[in-house]
């Protein structure tokens, strides 16, 4: 039996039909993908709408929350700018006129805001703000990158079960236990094997004060050295390389904007930490460049005093003016944290 032959004309109608028709299809399958209840001939549920709504208000919530706390610590500090009998007396104990250290008369910039002429020189708590994260992020960063590669590359299934879960657990130390670990144990021994004068130092206080670093960089190294394709590694090793020349070469390249990520949180823990340095510095506003001598932090400063000053003195308003010191510092460390990661991203060709 002879089938009729199409026209062209007849050809390329039902070929348009078929297309028309495909395209349907497909746009009903994307909004039927996108909203199950949809793609049954439904109407979503209302509490849909309701979850989406309280989600983004939760969201929202953790933002504001963010900026009312800097909002209410920066008030409290603004009577140092406006108030002229603060600022005077700010003034006169020598806090903003330190020059570049070093160089200076570290006599003429001390922290001692309880006295009969108090002074108010910050750069003592600066200084030993930056000993003690030094300190902290040269032990923590090695160890942090460098277990994150044992346990996603070195490690067999069952190591890794036992090894990542401690490490982690290390985080939910609570930081006063740390420092009382350092305190009691850490100090005695570097000063024996050191032969330290002073017992409890910038150094003690930088190693206790990695151990509660070190969990944030492995967890978020590991998860990011994890997301690095497979395909990567496989790559590598056909070319001839060997394991570490693929960890050192492709691997750590690849992961280095999550490594990068992890450092910078890492740094911000580091800065804005209380306890551990509270307990293991020495607590002596001491301008030197040596890492074995009492140092006093920004943090550790605030928790120290806070609670003994004269409700809207020079001293309180002092306190929260280095609160806002530490906001300020954490927030440009996080941009800066992420200015590196994208610029990253974009050299490795990497999607944002």
């Amino acid at each position: 039996m002879e089938v009729p032959l199409r026209s062209s004309g007849q050809g390329d109608s039902l070929l348009s039909a078929k297309r028309r028709a495909h395209e349907r299809v497909t746009a009903a399958a994307r909004v039927g993908a996108s909203n199950p209840a949809r793609r049954l001939g439904k109407p979503a549920p209302r509490w849909h709408a309701v979850a989406e709504v309280a989600i983004r208000i939760m969201a929202l919530s953790v933002i504001a929350a963010v900026l009312l706390i800097f909002a209410f610590v920066a008030k409290e500090a603004l009577p140092l700018l406006f108030s002229k009998s603060i600022h005077q007396e700010v003034t006169l104990g020598k806090m903003f006129t330190a020059q570049a250290w070093p160089g200076y008369d570290s006599a003429e910039h001390i922290w001692q805001p309880v006295s009969e002429i108090p002074k108010y020189g910050i750069w003592p708590l600066i200084l030993g703000t930056l000993k003690v994260s030094i300190v902290a992020m040269l032990v923590a960063v090695p160890l942090g990158v460098g277990a994150a590669v044992y346990v996603s590359q070195y490690a067999s299934r069952r190591t890794r079960e036992i090894v990542k879960p401690m490490i982690e657990l290390l985080a939910g130390v609570p930081s006063v236990v740390l420092g009382f670990f350092a305190l009691m144990v850490m100090a005695s021994w570097f000063q024996s094997l050191l032969g330290l004068e002073s017992r409890l130092n910038a150094l003690v206080a930088g190693v206790a004060l990695s151990f509660a670093v070190v969990p944030l960089i492995f967890t978020i190294s590991e998860e990011a050295l994890g997301a690095v394709p497979r395909s990567y590694i496989e790559a590598s090793t056909a070319l001839g390389a060997a394991r570490w020349q693929t960890i050192v070469r492709v691997l750590v390249p690849a992961a280095s904007p999550g490594i990068a990520a992890a450092v910078a949180l890492g740094l911000g823990r580091a800065v804005g930490e209380t306890m551990i340095v509270l307990m293991a510095s020495g607590n002596a506003a001491i301008t030197s460049a040596s890492f074995v001598e009492s140092v006093r932090t920004l943090s550790a400063t605030i928790a120290a005093e806070l609670a003994e000053v004269v409700f809207g003195g020079a001293h309180y308003t002092v306190l929260f003016f280095l609160g806002t010191v530490l906001f300020v510092t954490t927030f440009v460390i996080n941009f800066l944290g992420d200015y590196a990661i994208g610029r990253m991203k974009k050299r490795l060709g990497v999607a944002a």
